[in-house]
């Protein structure tokens, strides 16, 4: 499985493994279905919430990694 970065697209973060929408819901996006939202980068959807896309990445590819 190929690791996620702040530029992969949110829409394929949740294609790849519907169970990280609680990590995009906790920060405030609660507008997952949303095409816009589904288009944004991992750093974009992090910068409008106000979350360091860093530490997103961090959690997200560890919960991918179990």
């Amino acid at each position: 499985m190929a690791s996620i970065t702040k530029d992969t697209i949110i829409g394929e973060i949740l294609d790849l493994d519907e169970t990280t929408a609680p990590f995009f819901l906790e920060m405030g996006m609660h507008c997952l279905g949303c095409p816009s939202a589904r288009g944004e980068t991992l750093e974009q959807a992090c910068a409008v919430h106000g979350v360091d896309p860093e530490e997103l990445v961090s959690k997200i590819n560890a919960h991918l990694s179990k």
